[in-house]
C-alpha cells in the first residue's frame, strides 16, 4: 500500500489498494481506498462472492471515475455487488432507489421552514445528489429502469466527464469532489419491460445510456458458488451429509432460470429465493413444505405441474408426495 495524501485530509483517499491484495483477483489494478471506516462505509459481508469481471469493471469506476452501470435479473446481487467492493475499499457509499415515490425535488432538494435563533426562516434544503455530489461519495441509482422521466434527466447533467449541476432556484453551479463516484443498477438494458417480468420498467433515453461508460452484466453464479453462498448464509447446512440436498435445491433452481428463459415460466429462482428457501428449511424440516411456501406458491398456477415435476427430477419424489397432508381435527 502506498499514501496519497497526509492521514489528516479525511476527504479524500490516502491509500492505493492491490486487488489481488484486497480483493483477490489476479489483476495488477490498484486502487484508490481510504485507511478508515467513516459512517456512511456499508458493513463487510465475508461470504459475499465476488464476479471477478464485474468487479473489474465496479474498480475502474472508482479509479477511474468511471459511470458503470450493473445489469442483470433479480437476485443477482447487483447492489449489494457495489456495496461490497465499497465496503472493501472504506469508501462511503449511498443508494436511491428510483421508485415511483422519488421525484425530482428529492433529489435536487426544496425550500424548507426551519427554526434559526428562535425565528423560523426559509431555507433550501438540497437533496440526496447534491449533498453526495460534494463527498467523496459512491452514489448508487438502484432500479434505475424504473425511474420516472422527470427524475432521469436530473441525473442526466451529472453523467457528463465534469459531472456539474446547476441549482436554478441558488443561481449556484455544483462541482462534483474529486472522488465523487456514480453507479447505478438495472432489471433491464434500457429497452423496457420486453419479458413482462420487469412491471415499471422504463425505456431509457438513448443519449443518457450513451453517457454510461461501461455497463456490466451480471448473470447467476456457477452452482458450487451459488451453494457457497447458501451455506454461508445457513451455517446448519454446512457439512459432507447436506450436500446432496444442496446440489438438489441448486440444480432445481437453475431449472427454472431455464424454464424461464425458454419461456417456460414467467417466474423464476433467484439466489435469494434458495437462501430464503434454506432458512425456511430450518424452520418446517421438510424440503417440499419449505419449497411450497418458498417458491411453489408464488407462481401461475398453470405453471405449477411444470415446477413440481423440476422437484421430481432433482429429490427423485414427487412433490405432493413429498409431505403428506396433516388431517385437521374435527370443528365443533
Amino acid at each position: 500500500m502506498a499514501d496519497l495524501t497526509s492521514p489528516a485530509d479525511l476527504n479524500a483517499p490516502d491509500l492505493m489498494v492491490s486487488v489481488r491484495d484486497v480483493l483477490g483477483i489476479d489483476s495488477d489494478l490498484r486502487v484508490p481506498a481510504f485507511s478508515r471506516r467513516s459512517e456512511h462505509v456499508p458493513d463487510v459481508d465475508a461470504a459475499y462472492r465476488f464476479n471477478p469481471d464485474v468487479t473489474l469493471a465496479l474498480l475502474a469506476g472508482f479509479a477511474h471515475n468511471r459511470r458503470v452501470m450493473v445489469q442483470g435479473l433479480h437476485g443477482t446481487g447487483k447492489s449489494t455487488h457495489i456495496e461490497q467492493v465499497a465496503a472493501r475499499l472504506n469508501w462511503p457509499c449511498v443508494r436511491v432507489n428510483l421508485d415511483g415515490h422519488i421525484s425530482r425535488l428529492d433529489l435536487v432538494g426544496k425550500d424548507a421552514v426551519v427554526l434559526r435563533d428562535g425565528q423560523q426562516v426559509t431555507e433550501f434544503q438540497p437533496g440526496i445528489v447534491p449533498w453526495a455530489l460534494q463527498r467523496p461519495m459512491a452514489l448508487i441509482f438502484d432500479e434505475y429502469d424504473a425511474g420516472r422521466p422527470d427524475v432521469m434527466f436530473v441525473i442526466q447533467r451529472i453523467l457528463e466527464r465534469d459531472g456539474q449541476m446547476t441549482l436554478l432556484d441558488q443561481n449556484k453551479v455544483l462541482r462534483p469532489h474529486p472522488f465523487f463516484r456514480l453507479f447505478a443498477t438495472s432489471n433491464t438494458v434500457g429497452l423496457g419491460n420486453l419479458n413482462g417480468l420487469y412491471h415499471g420498467a422504463q425505456r431509457l433515453n438513448h443519449a443518457q445510456m450513451d453517457r454510461w461508460n461501461i455497463v456490466a452484466a451480471l448473470n447467476y453464479l456457477k452452482a458450487e458458488e451459488e451453494i457457497a453462498i447458501v451455506v454461508a448464509r445457513v451455517p446448519a447446512l454446512a457439512g459432507h451429509e447436506h450436500l446432496a440436498l444442496l446440489q438438489a435445491m441448486v440444480a432445481l433452481a437453475d431449472l427454472t432460470r431455464q424454464g424461464f428463459a425458454l419461456g417456460d415460466l414467467s417466474t423464476l429462482m433467484s439466489p435469494r429465493t434458495v437462501i430464503t428457501w434454506a432458512e425456511n428449511l430450518q424452520i418446517f424440516k421438510d424440503p417440499a413444505l419449505a419449497f411450497r411456501l418458498s417458491f411453489l406458491n408464488k407462481c401461475d398456477e398453470a405453471e405449477r405441474p411444470l415446477v413440481a415435476e423440476y422437484y421430481q427430477r432433482c429429490f427423485q419424489r414427487e412433490l405432493a408426495e413429498a409431505y403428506p397432508q396433516q388431517a385437521t381435527p374435527d370443528q365443533g
